[in-house]
């Protein structure tokens, strides 16, 4: 008798190698286990696009390291890359410390290289400014395919309350391209990440509409989960809120 082939995934429970698991042991000295809440309101029947607040480096890392579903996490592209790692970190993150003391965010740029190891080894999907996008959504597709489930961090530079800025749409679109190749209706479920109450919190999902335009779909899905993330946020005891933007820790602003 034949021996039934295995199932190959890309992005389903991928297989990590040595020097991801030595890493990943040595980001787990400052990461510790996180709590989540609203599991319920995920569904276990359909793969479904999770979006969250930022938190700087922190959602990613949590998502990476503790995330209780099979996940696939949209990613910079340039986090992939060691070589474009330290100029990018810096920008986006340290850019706007004090000048006496960026020199010294300079050198960290370029310590936590090693990250970008862990980022391209870990259960990612780049993500581009440019022409490159068009894979991001190939490869969303795939992985939805393969039951796995997509998450993503939209934030913006641009502000809208003092839980989360403003969302890039474009990633609404997943859903259209989803529907085209399925059939199916792809779920949005809002998440919001409390990082210094190691808390992960599921909101209720809200269901892409196909018989909707794109461009209204994109305004009501990002609206919806602006106003349940916040809602997350300010239904747990009062927090620090860990700002997309980099800004001074004396700018952080509290949840409620």
């Amino acid at each position: 008798m034949k021996k039934n082939n295995k199932v190959k995934y890309k992005y389903k429970n991928k297989k990590k190698g040595l020097f991801y698991k030595i890493l990943r042991f040595f980001v787990l000295i400052f990461y510790r286990k996180r709590k989540f809440t609203g599991i319920e309101n995920v569904s276990v029947d359909e793969p479904v696009v999770f979006i969250s607040n930022h938190c700087q480096l922190h959602s990613p890392l949590a998502t990476e390291l503790f995330f209780p579903f099979d996940k696939a996490i949209w990613c910079n592209g340039e986090m992939m890359n060691v070589k474009e790692i330290p100029s990018y970190a810096y920008k986006d993150f340290w850019s706007n410390k004090p000048k006496g003391i960026r020199w010294f965010f300079k050198g960290l740029s370029y310590l936590i290289a090693p990250v970008g190891f862990l980022f391209k080894s870990a259960d990612a999907i780049p993500v581009y400014r440019d022409l490159r996008i068009t894979q991001t959504f190939k490869k969303s597709i795939e992985a939805l395919n393969e039951g796995c489930n997509i998450v993503i961090f939209p934030e913006k530079a641009e502000g809208h309350n003092n839980i989360i800025n403003d969302l890039n749409l474009y990633f609404v679109d997943l859903a259209k391209f989803y529907y085209k190749s399925t059939g199916k209706e792809l779920n949005f479920v809002p998440m919001y990440n409390a990082h210094k109450l190691k808390t992960i919190c599921f909101g209720k999902p809200i269901k892409f509409d196909s018989k909707d335009t794109i461009e209204n779909q994109r305004t009501v899905i990002c609206e919806y989960l602006k106003d349940e993330i916040t809602s997350l946020a300010q239904e747990l005891p009062v927090h620090t809120v860990i700002p997309f933007n980099n800004v001074p820790k004396k700018q952080y602003k509290k949840s409620k």
